[in-house]
């Protein structure tokens, strides 16, 4: 029954991390959004470490697809800014609850779509970009949902540009978030091991977006995304608020 139970929780784990990857590759970033606050539901072990894990590996294979496109020059700032936002995320998760943490997910997800449908444009300046870094290290750190912040600032970008950098932010920022997760006890070689499944369904969502996505239109990937997103996110908040 239990071994059962497992499988079951990989396979819609993987199923979560196949959506989420085809997603952050089709426009960018995503993968956390879309798989974070079910991924929470199902086994709070699988957020936050392994979610940075994974989205460590999708951001390599990206930067490394789009590394033509790439100006860390304009990154440095925000992960300047990354390093304390990531401290910060860290106390965050020693010193609250599992219902609190689904409500944050959860929140933070019904947050990003929000934000993603938000129709001005904010000009990404030296210190807009340190105070972006800033709460991406803390979203992602506690939550693994480190894109929105960043992703707001570079939207407007040409698309290769905007999935070239955020990629090369997301490797570094990803890498932060874990050295910050080992000493608050978030990521330990237990976290490492149920990642290990979930490494292949990445990369069958990386590929299968590098298939696609030059034929379905950008707006309604973004659109199914959205949706996703408001789902999964509206579920965590419920899932939170219940557990009081």
């Amino acid at each position: 029954m239990l071994t059962d139970y497992f499988d079951q929780t990989v396979l819609i784990a993987m199923t979560l991390i196949f959506l989420g990857s085809f997603v952050q590759t089709a426009i960018g970033f995503g993968l956390a959004i879309v798989a974070a606050p079910v991924l929470f539901l199902i086994s709070p072990d699988y957020v936050p470490a392994p979610i940075c894990l994974i989205g460590l590996f999708i951001s390599i294979l990206n930067a490394m697809k789009h590394r033509s496109n790439i100006s860390i020059g304009g990154l440095k700032v925000a992960l300047i800014g990354r390093i304390p936002g990531s401290i910060a995320g860290g106390f965050l998760l020693v010193m609250v609850s599992t219902q609190v943490l689904s409500l944050w997910l959860g929140l933070l997800v019904v947050l990003a779509v929000i934000i993603s449908l938000l129709p001005f444009r904010i000009e990404p300046t030296p210190i807009k970009m340190g105070i972006a870094g800033f709460f991406s290290g803390f979203f992602g750190t506690s939550s693994g949902i480190g894109g929105p912040p960043m992703a707001l600032l570079l939207q407007h970008q040409e698309a290769n540009q905007l999935r070239g950098n955020l990629s090369a932010f997301f490797v570094f920022s990803s890498i932060i978030s874990l050295i910050v997760q080992i000493p608050a006890g978030f990521f330990t070689l237990h976290h490492l091991w149920i990642t290990m499944p979930l490494i292949p369904a990445s990369w069958l969502g990386y590929k299968l977006a590098l298939l696609t996505t030059q034929t379905l239109p950008k707006e309604k990937i973004r659109v199914g995304a959205l949706v996703l997103c408001s789902a999964s996110g509206i579920t965590a908040v419920w899932q939170g608020v219940s557990g009081f």
